[in-house]
């Protein structure tokens, strides 16, 4: 928010148009969505060297040698998972926080979990500041999921897996959806669509991205 003179904040609107312009020219197109993508300041999750790129459609360094996605990514990814208003999500890999604050403005409840307690740490102090009470952040190994919450309406995982992971699945409730970054290598990955019904799991891919890899254990950090 800015608390800036009159030229401040015209700066700031057309910005905003910008980067919604932007997202929606990249196909998300989904009003609810490009909502939340206006309510939550991606600026704020951005911050050192990087803060004055936020707006711009590009993945940027964090700590932990981990990413913040492009903006078209989250918002294409979070269009796939169509939230619903009482939905319970469950988010592997937090990084920065973005993602999940973005998906507290669609679901009931959101689940973020992170191998690095930094990440979690900062994120949990952000969604303090910006109020998000609906947003549970924890370090946890998210490969195994969060068990003991499950099942859950919707699961976005934020780091690429050779597979959709076996526990992932099995914690999706039937009608739940889960889009996650499936690939073996760093420069060929497919984000997939996973729809769990009563006879099993349907598969659609959407299109290639490239994220870190999904990785077991917690993290030293």
């Amino acid at each position: 928010m800015d608390h800036g003179l009159p030229d401040d904040d015209g700066t700031a609107a057309e910005r905003k148009m910008r980067f919604l312009f932007s997202l929606r020219t990249k196909g998300v197109t989904d009003a609810r969505v490009l909502t939340a993508m206006e309510r939550i300041d991606r600026g704020q999750f951005v911050r050192g060297l990087f803060a004055e790129r936020a707006y711009e459609d590009m993945p940027l360094p964090i700590a932990c040698g981990q990413t913040i996605s492009q903006p078209s990514v989250v918002g294409l990814m979070t269009q796939a998972l169509a939230v619903q208003p009482r939905d319970t999500v469950l988010e592997v890999g937090t990084g920065s926080g973005y993602q999940a604050a973005i998906l507290s403005q669609l679901a009931r409840r959101v689940y973020t979990v992170d191998r690095h307690k930094r990440l979690v740490r900062e994120a949990q102090e952000l969604f303090r500041e910006l109020g998000l009470v609906n947003v549970v952040a924890m370090t946890s190994d998210g490969s195994f999921g969060l068990p003991d919450v499950a099942p859950f309406d919707r699961i976005i995982v934020t780091a690429a897996a050779e597979d959709p992971p076996g526990p992932l699945l099995s914690q999706l409730k039937i009608g739940g959806i889960m889009v996650v970054p499936v690939g073996q290598s760093d420069a060929v990955q497919s984000l997939i669509k996973v729809t769990r019904h009563e006879t099993g799991y349907d598969y659609e891919e959407l299109r290639a991205v490239r994220f870190v890899p999904l990785v077991e254990g917690l993290g030293n950090e």
